[in-house]
């Protein structure tokens, strides 16, 4: 496993650059989204209209955050599971989504997205929601107010940690993983 460091947004040539099984340090600015923010951007789309933010190059983590301590940006900030966003994913991707980040294994079409634009799939812990809250400096929400936890939320980070699952040539550490365990 290699460590790397990426700062955010980035282009195809640095996503591209990674491989699955890399461990990554994302430094700069992220996106949350979830089920009900994806959802509304998908309506946006299909009404020909502006999404909140452009999409090109950006990370989405799929996350929604628990009420901030005092003197803190942001409350735990753990990883959703990703496939719930997998209807409407290929389509972001192929606007120029250059990232996501979530927890859990992504559809065939996702995949097939990720190669065809030359994203990734990142991982984030699951159950680190706390230590994952350390690493984010603020926290602004940009869209979709009313659905709370859900609303799109752009974050500055610095060294937050992931780890590449699915890289641009659609190799899918899940699976990788399971085929190195059983030859142990």
């Amino acid at each position: 496993m290699t460590e790397k460091r990426v700062s955010v947004p980035a282009g195809r040539s640095e996503m591209s650059a990674l491989k699955a099984g890399d461990y990554v340090l994302l430094t700069g600015t992220i996106y949350t989204a979830r089920d009900a923010a994806h959802k509304r951007m998908q309506e946006a789309m299909d009404a020909g209209e502006k999404l909140p933010f452009d999409i090109r190059d950006q990370v989405i983590y799929y996350m929604g955050p628990s009420p901030a301590r005092e003197g803190r940006p942001i409350g735990s900030a753990g990883p959703t599971t990703a496939s719930r966003m997998d209807k409407y994913t290929p389509a972001l991707l192929d606007m120029g989504l250059g990232a996501m980040i979530g927890k859990g294994k992504r559809s065939q079409a996702v995949k097939e997205a990720i190669v065809r634009n030359g994203s990734v799939y990142f991982a984030a812990v699951g159950g680190a929601g706390a230590i994952l809250s350390k690493r984010i400096l603020s926290n602004e929400v940009i869209a979709y107010d009313d659905l709370g936890t859900e609303a799109i939320r752009k974050l500055t980070v610095q060294d937050f940690p992931v780890i590449v699952v699915i890289d641009s040539q659609g190799n899918d550490l899940y699976e990788t993983a399971v085929k190195e365990y059983k030859t142990i």
